[in-house]
């Protein structure tokens, strides 16, 4: 039978989740394109805060990727907005003139966030946060400038106040209601909320009406002023005032919308039954839902009638709130503001960092509001939703689920109470029975292990203390033996280790061969593993396996640093940090000459220029004259230094010397991660050594080693290594660290993470030890590092694709 055909406008959670619920029952009854207005798969909006702090990287929030829309067929269209959609001819068109015929449409175009009319608001520097560009705007932005306003006291905005706090910004929350979050928590609970985030660093300005942003002469954002005539410095401004259902392309094509797109309880749009719509973007009897969970309901019903079974309706949600700001738990559902007809039961421990109120009306529990401690959370939403009689446990219900005697448990952990039945991961919908069940039939022992099975935890990760005491009663003592290992992706079950000691053992030389020796199950693996696939085998087999330049990420490929708006940056190479008249003058001539907009100097002590057209590339390469700067990849970036004896007063050693030395020998080194040196020519460590992957610092006797340190969002500082007499010796065991780095280090994992795994005692036995094994491994980099090409002269030799470089049409 011939396909029908499928088209979503949309690639978000909810989306995604109908086309999955779909595939589940009808995996062959559509041919499905999909339309992303953003250049990602799938990932978990709910996990960008984390991104913002530094806790997570895009790559781990990524909830499908690419080989997942190959696997199922689909074809997936990114970066493409729809503009357009013919519904008479049944033809939807992107804005690129990308076209695609349908049977069936589904708008799953999400929300957009609502910016206030403020005066100012266009200024550079004021953005939104909704989505991965808006969080690597902020990300930047927290490397240039140091106070930011974020207008908006709610969930989003009080993570991204975190966020931007922990990467070293000043940051003042501006809201307009008398406490934070008032949608979710009563002032007590709020009162406790903010007291714990003023503790932290964070300003906030309550009950405050914005008046206008003011701007510099620069045309960006320099400060937030109030209608009481008081303002507040600001270099960035993030609006978080709310969301609204992105409606516009239902609007255009002549579909109702009222609060969202009106659909019926079969996820039909009113006006077209063959167009369907979920998500933020839906309304359903009046109601356009925000939360996870409603939009997943919305999704498992849409994918029947999709499926075209005619079974299943949605009756709408009851709510509750289950979240984590900043590491503090909150939960609130039902009526938990309470009113004339109510009565509430309170408990409040502000020095212990808890509070819990309950809303009790007609002997029935109708709202509950809990900080600090909601592991019981699930249970009154439970309650709230049955309807039941509390009068025989109402003296108990404040201390939660495991001291209700009905249970039959009392004093057992919240996990062994808790009935089969009973919901843990309102996100995903996925209750106690489910997770057990998958537990002890699939023999799962980690917590990464129960959501890739069920998707528990999976989401917002409020229910992630639940899962692990599941986990811990369902698994018994197997629980505190958990696998070791973790796999590199979801392509294997072989971990980064299974992979190097494979290669090694084998002698395999090729990704393909690897794949096929350790039972790959995808043949072409996936973003994940095949760049630390081929980094493990050349740094395994230097001149006999060969580099294969697409499995590279995009900014090795070209060898430069794309930027957030598709062009590119250009770090030349200046040894130790030195230059002289003639690259200085190279350098203004390809900067007028291809009217670079930005030149930067870096902390690194390199000249940034930034804004190069893809298509300049190799030009700019060649007119520079100048080696690569490996900015742009797994490599040794810079040697930092200071100028040292030969120059200042305070100097001890010759640190611009040895600098030029360092990054001479290790200027082509491949890695795990970056690798950042420097070299201070005394203690004073004007480089900034005690930060670097290898910091040398210059004392009256000599030369001190310091290894594994890092300067990043989570500062950590260097290990002391060893003091040594002269430069030569720097040289051989600074190479021979690296070099045991290059050979044990897992793909994207920096020194300070490989030293933590492995141990500072163990890379110095091997290092500092044992003499013979130290000249081995400088030797083995010596032989690796012989006759690398660099990239930007030796076009073939390097494997660079000149073609990638050439303008379509061209």
């Amino acid at each position: 039978m011939k396909k029908m055909k499928l088209v979503m406008v949309g690639n978000g959670m909810a989306g995604v989740r109908t086309l999955e619920e779909l595939l589940k029952i009808a995996p062959n009854l559509y041919d499905i394109t999909v339309f992303g207005a953003e250049p990602h798969p799938n990932y978990n909006r709910i996990l960008l805060s984390p991104v913002l702090a530094g806790e997570q990287t895009i790559p781990d929030i990524i909830l499908n990727p690419l080989s997942w829309y190959a696997e199922h067929g689909i074809t997936l269209h990114l970066g493409r907005k729809v503009v357009d959609v013919d519904r008479r001819r049944r033809i939807v068109r992107a804005e690129d003139g990308t076209e695609a015929e349908y049977d069936r449409l589904l708008l799953a175009t999400g929300s957009t966030p609502f910016v206030p009319p403020i005066p100012g608001k266009d200024l550079q520097g004021v953005i939104a946060y909704r989505d991965i560009a808006d969080t690597e705007a902020m990300i930047d932005a927290a490397t240039k400038y140091r106070h930011a306003v974020v207008i908006g006291g709610g969930l989003l905005g009080l993570e991204a106040a975190n966020g931007l706090m922990l990467r070293g910004m000043q940051v003042t929350v501006v809201h307009i209601g008398r406490w934070l979050m008032e949608r979710q928590l009563d002032e007590s609970a709020a009162q406790l909320l903010q007291k714990a985030l003023e503790a932290r660093g964070l300003q906030f300005k309550l009950g405050a009406q914005t008046q206008s942003l003011a701007g510099g002469d620069d045309g960006r954002v320099k400060a937030v002023r109030f209608q009481d005539g008081s303002e507040v410095p600001a270099d960035l401004v993030v609006m978080s005032a709310g969301i609204r259902p992105n409606t516009a392309l239902a609007e255009k094509i002549g579909i109702h919308c009222q609060r969202g797109i009106v659909v019926s309880d079969t996820l039909q749009t009113v006006t077209d039954p063959r167009v369907y719509s979920v998500g933020e973007c839906a309304a359903h009897r009046g109601i356009a839902y925000g939360l996870v969970a409603p939009l997943f309901e919305q999704g498992k019903v849409c994918a029947t009638h999709l499926a075209q079974f005619g079974i299943g309706r949605y009756l709408g949600s009851q709510t509750s709130t289950k979240l984590k700001v900043t590491g503090i738990d909150l939960f609130s559902a039902g009526n938990f503001m309470g009113g004339a007809d109510t009565e509430e039961i309170v408990m409040s421990d502000p020095f212990g960092g808890v509070y819990k109120k309950l809303v009790i009306q007609d002997d029935k529990l109708v709202g509950a509001c809990l900080y600090g401690d909601t592991v019981d959370g699930s249970y009154y939403f439970k309650l709230l939703r049955e309807g039941r009689k509390i009068h025989d446990i109402r003296d108990k219900l404040m201390f939660g689920e495991s001291n209700i005697g009905d249970t039959g448990h009392e004093g057992h952990s919240k996990a062994a109470t808790m009935p089969d039945e009973a919901e843990v991961c309102g996100c995903n919908g996925v209750n106690k029975g489910t997770i057990c069940k998958a537990i002890k039939d699939k023999g799962l022992f980690t917590l990464e292990e129960v959501r890739k099975h069920t998707k528990a935890s999976a989401s917002c990760g409020s229910c992630t203390g639940l899962v692990e005491q599941l986990l811990m009663f369902t698994a018994g003592g197997d629980y505190s033996k958990p696998p070791t290992k973790k796999a590199m992706c979801a392509c294997t079950d072989a971990s980064h280790q299974d992979v190097r000691e494979a290669i090694r053992a084998q002698h395999l030389l090729t990704i393909p061969d690897t794949y096929q020796a350790l039972g790959w199950r995808t043949p072409n693996g996936c973003a994940s593993c095949r760049p630390a696939v081929n980094y493990y085998l050349i740094s395994t087999w230097p001149k006999e396996a060969r580099d294969d330049p697409q499995s590279h990420f995009i900014n090795e490929r070209s060898h430069a640093n794309i930027q957030k708006d598709g062009t590119y940056s250009v770090v030349p190479r200046m040894w130790g940090g030195t230059t002289n008249s003639s690259e200085l003058r190279r350098i203004a001539d390809v900067v007028d000459k291809y009217q670079i907009p930005t030149v930067k100097v870096t902390g690194g002590q390199r000249i940034d220029l930034l804004g190069v057209k893809k298509e300049d590339l190799p030009k700019v390469w060649h007119d520079l004259g100048m080696p690569s700067g490996h900015a742009y990849g797994k490599t040794l970036r810079t040697v930092k230094t200071c100028v040292g004896s030969e120059w200042c007063r305070f100097g001890t050693q010759d640190s611009t010397s040895l600098g030029i030395e360092l990054e001479r020998v290790l200027w082509r080194m491949y890695a795990p991660h970056k690798v950042k040196l420097a070299v201070s020519g005394c203690p004073r460590n004007c480089a900034e050594s005690g930060i670097k992957d290898v910091g040398i610092i210059g004392v009256d006797s000599g030369w001190e080693i310091y290894v594994a340190g890092n300067g990043g969002i989570k500062t950590e500082v260097a290990h002391f290594f060893c003091k040594l007499k002269t430069a030569a010796e720097v040289v051989e065991y600074a190479g021979a660290f690296l070099q045991l780095y290059r050979e044990e280090g897992w793909y994207l994992e920096r020194t300070v993470h490989y030293v933590n795994r492995v141990g500072l005692d163990y890379v110095k036995a091997k290092v500092l030890d044992d003499a013979a094994q130290r000249k081995a491994l400088y030797d083995r980099l010596a032989f690796s590092l012989d006759g690398e090409p660099d990239p930007w002269f030796e076009f073939e030799k390097a494997g660079v694709d000149l073609r990638q470089f050439e303008t379509l049409g061209a």
